[in-house]
């Protein structure tokens, strides 16, 4: 059984668009530094 979790939009990371990675072109995935991964929109 597989669970997903659902963010509303205004609440996604505007860089990463709520994944909290980045995929790199060459290969991989490097953590989004703006939401620190978790995909959410940082409080200011």
């Amino acid at each position: 059984m597989t669970t997903n979790t659902l963010i509303r939009t205004e609440e996604k990371c505007l860089y990463c668009g709520g994944q909290g990675y980045y995929q790199l072109l060459l290969g991989g995935s490097e953590t989004c530094g703006c939401c620190e991964g978790t995909g959410k929109k940082p409080k200011k």
